[in-house]
């Protein structure tokens, strides 16, 4: 006798969630175009590494950056959520737990690159010594923060694609796809937002369409499994800054050269501090991103109660 008066209350709170489904996805696709659109509203013939194109298209994401708080908002808004926390901290922008998620992700994708960082180190002239040198000079720092292309891709670059494509899209999925699946397909606007150096290629005429297309599924995939890494980090930590400190470090080592370290002089050791790196890696995952050491994370507040992830 209950069925025929819950039935269409059961079947209205359905269709509400597949409303709030389509807000969610159709408000992460338009951060996204938003983003990838902001880099081509200048028109240059000049390439892409050019220190005006650079600082037009830094103007363009900063200001897309700046708005996405007001996206989430406006979403919150269409899709009737309801939360007890600031949209700036459901973006992960607050001060509790904000040192250990600055210092702890970093850590751990140091580990991973433990491989990589070895290697540098063996040819490096002066060996460990020569590596701390390097990252202590003063003068190599002033002339990093003079260069456009470094400003670009250790500051402008992950703060920005952080905040939008995880810090904004990351709430903007949770309460549709649940903590868990969020972090899979968060990543799927970001490595797709990358198809876009395409038109930059195409345009200046370097290489065959195959080979662009090629070097953009790669770009694609590694992209993809950095966002979901990301991610995880976000989720755990409830935190935007991890995500962009640990940018900031992956793209100044950029992809792990695995065809040197197998050329190279010493590659036992080299191969052997991969694999330890690797293990490291999987030996703090958990440990060093326990949502314990962080303390409430607002973005949980979004999702199911026994919702993994959180």
């Amino acid at each position: 006798m209950l069925e025929p008066e819950h039935g269409p209350v059961i079947q209205e709170e359905v269709e509400h969630s597949h409303v709030r489904c389509w807000v969610c996805v159709l408000s992460c696709l338009l951060l996204a175009c938003l983003y990838v659109g902001s880099l081509y509203i200048w028109r240059s013939s000049l390439p892409r590494d050019h220190p005006s194109v650079i600082k037009r298209r830094s103007a363009s994401v900063l200001l897309v950056s700046a708005l996405s708080p007001a996206v989430v908002k406006a979403w919150m808004h269409w899709a009737d959520i309801r939360v007890n926390a600031f949209v700036l901290e459901l973006m992960g922008v607050r001060l509790e737990g904000l040192v250990p998620a600055a210092i702890l992700p970093l850590i751990l994708t140091m580990a991973f690159y433990l491989g990589p960082l070895v290697h540098s180190a063996m040819d490096n002239p002066k060996g460990f010594s020569g590596e701390l040198q390097s990252l202590l000079d003063v003068q190599a720092w002033r002339w990093c923060v003079r260069d456009a292309v470094w400003l670009r891709n250790q500051l402008v670059a992950p703060v920005t694609e952080e905040l939008v494509f995880r810090g904004a899209m990351l709430p903007m999925l949770v309460p549709c796809t649940g903590p868990t699946a969020a972090i899979f397909i968060a990543p799927l606007f970001f490595g797709v937002a990358h198809f876009h150096h395409i038109i930059e290629q195409r345009r200046l005429h370097k290489d065959s369409m195959s080979i662009i297309l090629m070097v953009s599924g790669t770009q694609f995939l590694y992209t993809t499994l950095f966002g979901a890494f990301t991610a995880f980090i976000f989720m755990r930590t409830g935190h935007v800054v991890g995500p962009v400190v640990c940018h900031a470090f992956c793209n100044s080592q950029g992809l792990p050269d695995l065809t040197s370290a197998l050329q190279h002089p010493q590659k036992t050791a080299i191969l052997l501090s991969y694999l330890m790196g690797l293990l490291l890696f999987l030996v703090l995952l958990f440990p060093l991103t326990d949502p314990f050491l962080y303390g409430p994370i607002p973005v949980c507040s979004l999702s199911a109660p026994a919702a993994s992830a959180c």
